[in-house]
C-alpha cells in the first residue's frame, strides 16, 4: 500500500509508491496532471516498476535489440528506449513550472544536479554528459562514462511528469537488450556494483530531498552554459 504523503521543502508532496506496474503508475501521472489546478502542490513519487522497456517520444524500434519477453511500452516522455526494474529508483517529479519560474532546460538541470548530489552523498562521482541528458559515472573510476541515471520527461500545460531513474542494485542484464538512450554498447552500471550496498527507496528519498532544497532555494534563473 502506497503511504500517506509528507511533506518536503518547496512546498512538495513526497509519496512513497513501492513496487508497481508501469502502466498504471504512468496513467495515474497523467490523471493528476490533467486534473491539477493553479493551486495543487507539487508531488514526487517514489516507486520501483516491475521488469519493463519504456521507449521515448523519439525512441526508435531499433534500438529495442531483443525484449527476451519483458514488455515494451511506447511513452509520452522525452528520449529513447531504457529499462526499469525492481532495485531501481525511479522518482516521478510532476511540477508545476509555470508557477516556480522554470524553464524546461532549467529543470532538466536542476534534476541532474540532484542526482549528482544524491551520489556525492554515498561517496560516487557522477557527472554531465553534453548532448546525453542522464548521469554518468566520473573520473577517475576504471568505469568512467558508464550510465548510472537516466532521465525523460513531459511537459504538458507547464507542468511535468516522468522524472529520473537510479540504477540502486538490480539485475542488469535487460539493458543488453537494447540500445540504452538509443546509444550502441553504452555501459550501464548500478551502485552495487561501485560498492555501494542499499535501498532503492533510501536513494529515492535522498534525491527527493536534494531536489526540493534546490527547489527551495535556488534562485529562478537558468543555468549558465
Amino acid at each position: 500500500m502506497a503511504r500517506a504523503p509528507q511533506a518536503l521543502p518547496g512546498e512538495i508532496r513526497l509519496r512513497q509508491l513501492g513496487l508497481q506496474a508501469y502502466v498504471p503508475t504512468w496513467d495515474a501521472m497523467r490523471a493528476f496532471t490533467a486534473t491539477r489546478l493553479t493551486t495543487t502542490p507539487d508531488e514526487i513519487w517514489l516507486v520501483e516498476h516491475q521488469p519493463v522497456y519504456t521507449l521515448g517520444q523519439t525512441g526508435q524500434a531499433q534500438h529495442v535489440l531483443d525484449a527476451h519477453g519483458i514488455d515494451v511500452v511506447l511513452t509520452d516522455r522525452g528520449g529513447q528506449v531504457t529499462y526499469h526494474g525492481p532495485g531501481q529508483a525511479v522518482v516521478y517529479v510532476l511540477m508545476d513550472l509555470r508557477r516556480r519560474h522554470w524553464m524546461v532546460r532549467e529543470t532538466v538541470h536542476r534534476l541532474e544536479e540532484a542526482v549528482i548530489r544524491t551520489l556525492a552523498r554515498l561517496g560516487v562521482v557522477g557527472v554531465r554528459r553534453p548532448g546525453a541528458p542522464g548521469i554518468y559515472l566520473g573520473a577517475p573510476h576504471p568505469r568512467a562514462g558508464a550510465k548510472i541515471s537516466a532521465l525523460g520527461l513531459k511537459v504538458r500545460n507547464g507542468c511535468t511528469y516522468h522524472g529520473v531513474a537510479i540504477n540502486v542494485d538490480m539485475d542488469l542484464t535487460p539493458f543488453a537488450g537494447i540500445n540504452p538512450c538509443g546509444f550502441s554498447g553504452l555501459d550501464v552500471v548500478d551502485l552495487a556494483q561501485l560498492g555501494v550496498h542499499t535501498r532503492a527507496d533510501a536513494v529515492g528519498m535522498c534525491f527527493a530531498t536534494e531536489l526540493a532544497m534546490l527547489a527551495d532555494t535556488t534562485p529562478n534563473t537558468p543555468p549558465q552554459a
